[in-house]
């Protein structure tokens, strides 16, 4: 046998692989069933749920409510507190304020004082607002879809983000080691599945820490809130979980997919050169 000659591992077939991977499924569903539950809930619940319609004086009380937000005072009132407060900050020093300051940052504190009243005042009405549509509504169920996916693009920024950095970076690293250019790619995709998998960790995390706030906004009883957090929860992580699922089998498979041809480029090669050897031997013979 030639030193050349290296020991072909045959890949399975792909039949084979998806067999593979529906009972490694089935395992991981039969040794976890409460998170399989918990998934399976979340999944039926953000495909399924959009929130209850809200009747006609369900809608009529909330626009009525919310039509006496005074608007344009908490404007009127916040130009003027920037205002007060650029005077204010201007006719200070490094560290002193002389009398003109002093009154000035007087001014600055009662206008602000004056906003936060204003403020504070069109929140009650927003939360007696919110109140009459609840929060398994389907205003209650779109604000928190769209508070899981804003958080869900903040996740996939940072993602990215942090993929262009580690690129920059291990490309100066591979040119220093004299890689080659397949060993630098399989290093950044697997880099980049670890910065988006890390990416889904934090939009997940994020949203539960925001999604009691839109509870409570809703003015939902304690027992109302618990059920909807766990719905929600059990939907963001369903969410979280099949994206996860997706990019992994997409690594997989692609890996799977370039190892096939790989076998089939080497069985060419092998075949083209047995073909050679037994055209050399018949040569020499005659």
């Amino acid at each position: 046998m030639s030193a050349r000659q290296t020991t072909a591992i045959a890949l399975p077939s792909t039949s084979t692989a998806l067999s593979a991977v529906a009972s490694g499924a089935a395992h991981v569903a039969r040794t976890y069933p409460k998170t399989t539950s918990y998934y399976v809930i979340g999944l039926l619940a953000a495909l399924l749920f959009s929130g209850w319609t809200l009747s006609p004086e369900q809608l009529g009380s909330y626009g009525e409510i919310m039509g006496r937000i005074d608007t344009e005072l908490e404007y009127d009132l916040a130009v003027k507190t920037q205002t007060a407060y650029s005077a204010y900050y201007a006719s200070s020093g490094w560290f002193s304020c002389d009398s003109a300051c002093t009154r000035l940052k007087a001014r600055h504190d009662s206008l602000k004082a004056d906003l936060d009243l204003a403020r504070a005042a069109g929140y009650e009405l927003v939360a007696d607002a919110k109140s009459q549509a609840g929060i398994f509504s389907e205003m209650g169920v779109g604000e928190v879809r769209d508070s899981f996916w804003a958080y869900f693009s903040k996740g996939a920024k940072f993602a990215k983000r942090q993929s262009m950095y580690d690129a920059l970076f291990m490309g100066f690293r591979s040119m220093g080691r004299n890689e080659s250019t397949g060993e630098y790619v399989m290093k950044m995709v697997m880099q980049m599945f670890m910065n988006f998998s890390m990416g889904l960790v934090l939009t997940f995390g994020m949203f539960l820490f925001g999604l009691w706030a839109i509870i409570t906004s809703y003015r939902a009883s304690l027992l109302e809130g618990l059920l909807f957090f766990f719905f929600a929860s059990a939907a963001g992580f369903a969410t979280v979980m099949t994206v996860f699922g997706g990019m992994s089998a997409t690594l997989v498979g692609g890996g799977f997919a370039v190892a096939k041809l790989a076998e089939a480029q080497g069985r060419l090669q092998d075949g083209g050169a047995g073909g050679r050897r037994r055209v050399g031997q018949r040569a020499h013979w005659e």
